[in-house]
């Protein structure tokens, strides 16, 4: 447990494979989360459902790129029909927005008519990609978010992609669960390594993502 979250500590943290999460928003203690069991999105074997592609290939959204991080996280420490708190206090929002500006930290966002409707955000370092959270205000908005990042990364020369933990939201894109040993010997493969986040997905690559399970 600690209170005081800097970027230096956050680095060093998701660089051992920790990440931390508040009680509630209200709440200034921090816990460092080191789960047994980590959810991982395979960037090969991502699977995008039949009425998402078509959403995709529509260009119902237009997606960008850090041009708005902190509008991000606070809409997915916005209340749910899930839950009435979150785990994302000012500490954080503080910590991963300095994160932002040293650029390591982005965050992938669906616009409708000029309005935020969607999106993610998460930390990258090296050759990986941590998936904070992510939140929706349109249908498929935060979905085609995740599309992008894929096709982003994938563009960009990242290894992994880490979700943190395994939800039904989630294993309808193929994420899967890894003990945390071999987690770690996957991340530090990828930290070895170097990528970086395009601004911008190539079409190229976004086909690439949504046909590869085409049959």
């Amino acid at each position: 447990m600690s209170s005081q979250l800097t970027p230096d500590l956050l680095i060093r943290a998701y660089s051992v494979g920790l990440f931390p999460m508040a009680e509630s928003h209200d709440d200034p203690t921090l816990y460092w989360i080191d789960p047994e069991w980590r959810g991982v999105l395979p960037l090969n074997g991502f699977h995008v459902p039949r009425s998402l592609r078509k959403v995709v290939r529509k260009g119902t959204f237009d997606i960008h790129v850090n041009k708005a991080f902190r509008d991000v996280i606070l809409a997915c420490a916005e209340p749910t029909d899930d839950r009435d708190d979150t785990w994302i206090n000012e500490n954080i929002l503080d910590a991963y927005c300095a994160l932002h500006k040293m650029g390591c930290a982005h965050s992938i966002e669906a616009w409708l008519d000029g309005e935020l409707v969607g999106g993610l955000y998460g930390v990258s370092l090296g050759q990986a990609f941590f998936g904070e959270s992510m939140f929706s205000r349109a249908t498929n908005a935060s979905k085609v978010a995740l599309v992008h990042l894929v096709a982003l990364m994938r563009q960009g020369g990242y290894t992994l992609l880490d979700t943190q933990f395994v939800n039904d939201h989630l294993k309808q894109f193929g994420v899967v669960e890894i003990p945390r040993e071999r987690y770690r010997s996957d991340l530090a493969r990828a930290l070895a390594g170097r990528a970086r986040l395009p601004l911008e997905a190539d079409p190229e690559f976004i086909e690439q993502v949504l046909s590869q399970h085409d049959h």
